[in-house]
């Protein structure tokens, strides 16, 4: 019989505890700009940020698109990087774990990259690809593709030897000891490197957006810092946090049917 989670239903207080910690947050942080401990200057309130948000829904000005178009430019650059990094960061990894030729081709190259932040190929990014959506998308896939091939790496890694030998004593070959075996053994690693990825990517969204953008969630923040907007620079944070994590619990719930389709 299959093992089935059995979910406990929490208790009413439980339940309601997140809610209270974030209209304690919130109030907080209304009454610390009210009484101009910080002032609206330099911090602006849930209040103006709610307002902002109403305006942004429907309104270009001041940075030249509404929020709806901001996200949807972020999530477009975004996914492209994310992808990419995915399909050239998890074979990546699954060949270097497995094989000893291309951990030795590529393994010194990406030891010398991986340590490199991915703000820093900014100004060569300019130099190569302009200021356009190429330009974002390689910031974006730099962010990504480590975590894709660390993780892959290390699920072939460990994969239990005792299969490998197995296999080997039946007369499989290395190909099919990798596809059958090791493949199949490292996909949870490598699905928790799409969270991963996931969040790489998104949290260097801004940085990439920095490369003379003119829509997105991180231009939007940039103009508010350039128009002494805490109330703009807030929204747009608030943005990149929302959205990021929508994204990811869309993601850890394919994640899930997939590794129960597998286990089946």
């Amino acid at each position: 019989m299959a093992y089935e989670e059995v979910k406990v239903k929490k208790p009413l207080a439980l339940r309601l505890l997140p809610i209270a910690s974030l209209v304690f947050f919130l109030g907080t942080w209304q009454l610390i700009v009210d009484f101009e401990v910080l002032p609206s200057s330099m911090l602006a309130s849930p209040w103006q940020v709610i307002q902002l948000f109403v305006v942004k829904l429907t309104e270009a000005n001041p940075d030249g698109a509404v929020l709806a178009r901001h996200a949807w430019t972020s999530i477009q650059e975004a996914f492209t990087g994310y992808i990419l990094s995915l399909i050239v960061g998890i074979p990546l990894g699954l060949f270097m774990g497995w094989f000893v030729v291309a951990e030795g081709l590529a393994r010194p190259f990406f030891e010398m990259i991986r340590p490199i932040p991915p703000i820093a190929w900014i100004p060569l990014t300019i130099f190569w690809f302009g200021i356009g959506l190429a330009g974002k998308v390689f910031i974006i896939w730099i962010a990504g593709i480590v975590p894709c091939v660390i993780n892959s790496y290390v699920g072939v890694r460990m994969t239990n030897p005792t299969l490998i030998q197995m296999a080997r004593t039946y007369g499989a070959t290395d190909w099919q000891i990798f596809t059958q075996i090791c493949i199949p053994s490292a996909l949870p690693m490598v699905f928790g490197a799409l969270q991963i990825a996931l969040a790489y990517c998104w949290t260097n969204l801004v940085g990439a957006e920095l490369l003379a953008a003119d829509t997105g969630l991180g231009f939007l923040i940039t103009m508010g810092r350039r128009l002494a907007r805490p109330d703009m620079v807030v929204l747009g944070m608030i943005s990149v946090g929302l959205t990021g994590a929508f994204i990811g619990v869309i993601i850890d719930r394919v994640e899930k049917r997939l590794l129960a389709g597998i286990r089946r």
